[in-house]
């Protein structure tokens, strides 16, 4: 139904239905309908958010490999750490997969509010190589609204968590710090390692191969590391500091 919902709503594309059901089936047989449920807070909050002031963050488009509809890939990308945490619940039984499932859904919802609600801040972000003013959606780039929507992102799957799943309270500490982390690692694999390419009819910088009917120049990272990469990543780091801490 919410794989549904979303493909109506045009924040899923058909792909991007299709896998969400798949880690929706995952999710439900390793963490039961809890689980689920904190998945649907992650993907339901995070499609918000890309509709807010969705005008004013439309000139990004030219910059972003993709828009606010989501593929298959973006949904692997965001739900997949957590869908394997999931399911190594299931298989083992062990509780600590059940606080790593948290902490990677957490980690892809601080991103995902700081990529959304960040740009719609009065000024340009600051790159962290460099530490000069960069245009809006620049990977590895940071603001102070953005930041705070990184925190409050990862606060609040955070709380959900341990409502959901009756965990200890220092135990949402935990999940709260690992998915902010795991939002500071993607900015810096975004900044020093993911790829970048260059117009080379209009001269913009662009995540995209392709701009202006021709194929972009590469200037930084490597081919194989695109944003969908990057964030299946940053998802995985969280979920292994989560897991070395809790052993």
């Amino acid at each position: 139904m919410a794989a549904w919902t979303g493909w109506k709503l045009k924040a899923l594309t058909v792909t991007g239905a299709l896998a969400s059901i798949g880690i929706g089936i995952i999710t439900l047989a390793g963490t039961g309908v809890n689980g689920l449920l904190l998945l649907g807070a992650f993907f339901a909050s995070s499609s918000l958010w890309s509709k807010f002031k969705a005008k004013s963050k439309s000139a990004m488009d030219e910059k972003l490999a993709k828009g606010a509809t989501r593929d298959w890939r973006q949904v692997v990308a965001n739900g997949g750490p957590a869908a394997i945490c999931s399911g190594l619940f299931f298989v083992t039984g062990n509780p600590i997969w059940l606080t790593c499932y948290a902490a990677a859904i957490s980690s892809a919802n601080s991103d995902t509010w700081a990529s959304e609600i960040g740009p719609i801040g009065k000024r340009d972000p600051i790159s962290i190589k460099g530490f000069k003013r960069a245009e809006r959606g620049t990977s590895g780039a940071v603001s102070l609204l953005g930041t705070c929507a990184a925190l409050a992102g990862a606060g609040f799957i955070a709380l959900l968590a341990v409502y959901f799943f009756g965990l200890p309270f220092w135990f949402g500490w935990i999940i709260f710090i690992f998915g902010f982390l795991g939002n500071v690692i993607d900015t810096l694999l975004g900044a020093y390692f993911q790829v970048s390419y260059k117009c080379r009819v209009c001269g913009l910088e662009t995540e995209k191969a392709h701009h202006c009917g021709t194929a972009t120049g590469k200037i930084k990272g490597s081919s194989l590391l695109d944003n969908d990469v990057v964030n299946f990543l940053s998802g995985a780091a969280a979920v292994m500091g989560t897991y070395l801490v809790l052993l």
